[in-house]
């Protein structure tokens, strides 16, 4: 697939998706029309901003997220980064982001939507952009192993209701998201 692939994707996932709230729906709108606007808007290169696809990761327990330490924005956020044009589509973007940056194998991913959340950012390219990300829900096998890559400072389980201090409020309400799914998520 192409990143017209993941952008056509993206479009269907967001068409489709009934947002949870009017703040979510807002978001799913705008993001909505940049993807019909743009036919770049998955390439890390389109400066306005770019689709990103991100993955929180739950225990196979429920009772714990992976989240990694990030360098660019010196906090815990759940695991993600850019489509690349071989990705098979948006939530194997996410997947293919959470295996990479969790080195778990075996994740089941829960391919409706969790949410979405823009943040400004300057990317690895040097420039202030904006990502606009499509978040879900991935969970671990029982014997899950993880091992922190090269992107990240740290990585770590975090009790569901201990989150580290200084959470943001996105990445919060991607957990209770992700505590509400994860045991409908099959592993591979």
């Amino acid at each position: 697939m192409t990143y017209s692939g993941v952008r056509e994707s993206a479009i269907e996932l967001l068409t489709d998706w009934d947002a949870p709230d009017a703040g979510q729906d807002a978001l799913r709108q705008a993001v909505l029309a940049f993807l019909l606007a743009r036919t770049d808007a998955c390439e890390r290169a389109c400066v306005p901003g770019h689709i990103t696809a991100s993955a929180l990761v739950v225990n196979h327990s429920g009772d714990q997220v992976l989240l990694t330490l990030h360098p660019r924005l010196g906090r815990w956020v759940q695991l993600g980064g850019h489509c690349e044009d071989s990705d098979d589509g948006i939530v194997a973007a996410a997947m293919r982001e959470a295996t990479e940056e969790s080195g778990i194998d075996g994740l089941g991913i829960d391919a409706s939507l969790g949410a979405i959340h823009v943040h400004a950012l300057t990317c690895s390219l040097g420039v202030p952009t904006r990502h606009l990300d499509l978040q879900f829900i991935a969970r671990a096998p029982e014997d899950a192993h993880i091992v922190i890559s090269d992107e990240s400072l740290d990585l770590r389980w975090w009790p569901v209701d201990a989150l580290p201090d200084g959470t943001d409020a996105a990445v919060e309400h991607l957990v209770a998201v992700g505590r509400s799914r994860s045991s409908q998520i099959s592993e591979e």
